[in-house]
């Protein structure tokens, strides 16, 4: 069975992902390198509780590629919360800067499944704002 550390490595992988697409650092063919890592029934809840399924996602990412040049991510308090032969459930806590030093974070909650290949996609992702 796959651990933890495999898991929190996928999550760090694609923020770095997300960061350089956001950013316009991508190289070509990230956007579908990007999407790739979503299950065709990924679900999501933002920080503002908006739904959105793997279409909305596409669509949001497609919309975002370059629109934020300096975006950052950082990572921290990655943790497992839930270890099984399919998969797994992790949190973490993001920050995000935007390029003009705006911080927002959040913490984040994610379902990942476990393919049969060993690849592991994100199924659902709850995000909350953290205040202060």
């Amino acid at each position: 069975m796959t651990d933890y550390n495999d898991y929190f490595e996928e999550v760090i992988q694609a923020h770095i992902a997300i960061e350089q697409w956001f950013a316009g650092t991508a190289s070509d063919g990230a956007l579908e390198l990007l999407l790739e890592r979503f299950s065709p029934q990924f679900s999501m809840v933002t920080p503002g509780g908006k739904q959105l399924d793997f279409y909305a996602l596409s669509a949001l990412f497609k919309q975002a590629g370059a629109k934020k040049p300096g975006f950052k991510i950082h990572l921290s308090e990655l943790r497992g919360l839930a270890l099984h032969a399919h998969g797994a459930t992790v949190s973490y806590r993001e920050q995000q800067i935007d390029g003009t030093g705006v911080r927002t974070e959040r913490l984040s909650t994610v379902v990942f499944e476990k393919q049969a290949s060993g690849a592991l996609l994100w199924r659902h992702l709850q995000e909350t704002f953290c205040e202060g």
